[in-house]
């Protein structure tokens, strides 16, 4: 048998990028975040979702957005379930896999990615060898947003905003 999924009304006012999300253990939806562009709306439910779950919230997301075509209609791209909730980690228990290891290595190479995109707009194509590895150490030194924006600063740098 399907679990009956909440019903979720549609937002008030003209069709934008809108997430809902109901109040544990009621039927009110509120606005968690909007905005006329879809990803800012995204990582805002991301983010909100991880911390509702640290408290250990049941997270329930409606996502509305303009409908296809541009006629002016709303649709609502999904509802999750709570049976998509992610289950609490255990205190004590110890790492079934190497994730820290895999998470460190796609950070860097996020960060790499990050600056080597800053260099394009800044008009640094060719890259050697020594330079590869500048970019490389600082990866490694820099989280990621202070590597957004050295990254800011070489686009800006180049009149490319």
């Amino acid at each position: 048998m399907q679990e009956q999924r909440p019903r979720c009304p549609r937002p008030p006012g003209e069709p934008r990028w809108v997430a809902m999300f109901r109040e544990p253990g009621g039927d009110t939806w509120t606005v968690g975040a909007q905005s006329p562009y879809r990803e800012p709306v995204l990582y805002a439910v991301g983010d909100m979702s991880r911390t509702l779950r640290a408290r250990g919230d049941e997270v329930t997301v409606a996502l509305w957005g303009p409908g296809d075509g541009g006629n002016g209609a709303w649709r609502l791209f999904g509802t999750p379930s709570a049976a998509t909730r992610a289950p609490a980690p255990e205190p004590s228990a110890p790492p079934a896999s190497p994730e820290p290891e895999r998470l460190a290595e796609r950070m860097t190479d996020r960060r790499l990615q990050v600056l080597l995109a800053g260099l394009d707009r800044a008009g640094l194509y060719d890259l050697g060898p020594q330079d590869q590895e500048a970019v490389r150490v600082l990866a490694d030194r820099l989280d990621e947003p202070t590597a957004r924006r050295v990254a800011h600063w070489l686009a800006a740098a180049a009149g490319r905003p």
